[in-house]
Formats: structure tokens, sequence, C-alpha cells
């Protein structure tokens, strides 16, 4: 086909910056609500997310910078929705993660049956775009009512929890190469981990409590934001994430 996909290409680099962009939501949104008026803080994150996804939907194809700005503000915005959630509601964690994973299930549901796909490789057209974004935004909020139920309610810790959802991250990959379960299973099912997984880090290093190690959540943050801006800038000027890769055909073709 000669449509442009507005998606990178699947590899260990779109991994490595999608873990380290939760990881700093989670880190900015908490650094951001602590410092300032919370609603000041959900008024900036919405007005940047806004700002951010405008941007990618502008592009014709996939740009870097464009894409990765958008997750990272889907990851700041879709942590404050989820903490404003449970704090502001008093909806308490295992709820919110039942909630957020119904709705995810329900745009999945109409993504399908609207375009009879789920592969993010076929991301091509404005209205699989707005599937794919509704979908990330949901599995962000879902990812962060999981970590939270985890940590707290369960009473794992930040760093139990976060070797828990390493685990939970790998296994579907693992899966997938045995022939277990299909291409588009075993990404959506990682993709929804990378949430809890970033998080439960950046917990861990930036709180002073659980035995974290209490770095701060801004310091975390900003070492995130280098790590992150100097991998968009690799990628931006390698083009190693618009490169084919062995597997595309295979996640491209394959049904939902």
């Amino acid at each position: 086909m000669g449509a442009l996909r507005k998606v990178p290409a699947v590899t260990f680099h779109f991994w490595a910056v999608k873990i380290l962009s939760t990881a700093m939501g989670e880190a900015t949104s908490d650094y951001l609500v602590h410092t300032i008026s919370p609603y000041e803080a959900v008024g900036i994150g919405l007005i940047a997310f806004v700002i951010a996804l405008a941007w990618q939907f502008a592009m014709r194809k996939y740009f870097a910078p464009a894409y990765w700005t958008a997750v990272v503000m889907v990851a700041v915005f879709g942590t404050m929705i989820a903490d404003a959630i449970h704090i502001e509601m008093g909806v308490a964690y295992s709820i919110s993660a039942f909630d957020c994973a119904v709705t995810l299930a329900a745009i999945f549901a109409a993504w399908y049956l609207v375009e009879r796909t789920l592969s993010i490789h076929s991301i091509t057209t404005p209205r699989r775009e707005a599937f794919y974004w509704a979908a990330v935004l949901a599995t962000f909020a879902m990812g962060t009512a999981l970590g939270d139920l985890a940590a707290y309610t369960l009473g794992l810790g930040f760093l139990a929890a976060g070797v828990l959802f390493a685990v939970l991250f790998v296994l579907p990959g693992i899966a997938f190469y045995a022939g277990r379960i299909g291409a588009i299973l075993a990404f959506w099912a990682s993709y929804v981990m990378t949430r809890p997984l970033g998080a439960s880090f950046a917990d861990w290093t930036g709180k002073n409590r659980n035995g974290a190690l209490g770095w701060g959540d801004g310091v975390v943050a900003a070492v995130l934001a280098v790590l992150i801006i100097a991998g968009v800038a690799y990628l931006t000027v390698t083009g190693s994430d618009r490169a084919p890769v062995s597997l595309e055909p295979a996640l491209a073709d394959e049904p939902a």
C-alpha cells in the first residue's frame, strides 16, 4: 500500500522510549500537582495534551518528535486523569482500573467493528489514528490505576510492583515468539504493562516512602526528560524506527 503510516516500527527503541515516557509521565504529573495547584496542573496538562495531539495529527506521516511528544503528554495527562478519579472522586483503584479496562475494551471493539483490525501498522487514516490515540489514553489511565493498586492496595510497594509488571510486560512477547498468541494481542498486552512498569520505577526512585530512594519527582522527571530527548533525537537522525523490520508484515496483515 502507498499510504503513509503515522506510528513507528515496533523495535527495541520503541519499547525503551515508551517505558521512559510512562515513567516521566508519572514523575511529572506528581511533581506538578504537588508544586502548583492541582487544578492548574490539570489545566496545563490538558492544554499541552491537546497541542501535542494536534501536532501529531497534522503530520502526513510518522515524525518522531511529534509522535513522542504526543505519547509523553498522554502519559502526563492520563496520569492526572487516573489520580483525579481516585483522589478527588474517591474511587478505589480496583474500581478505576476495572472501569478503564471496560473503556479500553469498548474502544477496541468499536475500532475493530469499524476498521476490522487493531494493528498499529494500519494507522494510515485520521479515523484509525483517532481510535489509536483513544486506546493509548485508555491504556495509560488503566495502567496508572493498576500500578497504584499493586503498590498501595495490595501492599507490594514500588519496587516489587515494578518487578511484577516487568515480568508481565515480557510474558506476551515470549508467548508470541513461542507461537501461543498473535502479534496484535501480544503488542497490546505488553503496551498496557508499560504504564505501571514505568510508573512503579519512577515512584521507587522519586518518592520518599514505601522503601523508595527519595530522589524527588522533579529530579526524576528532569532526568527522564533528558533521556527521552536523547532517544527521540537518535530516532530522528537515524530513522531506525522508520525502517522495515522482519515482523512488520505479519503484524500488519494479521487479523485482530
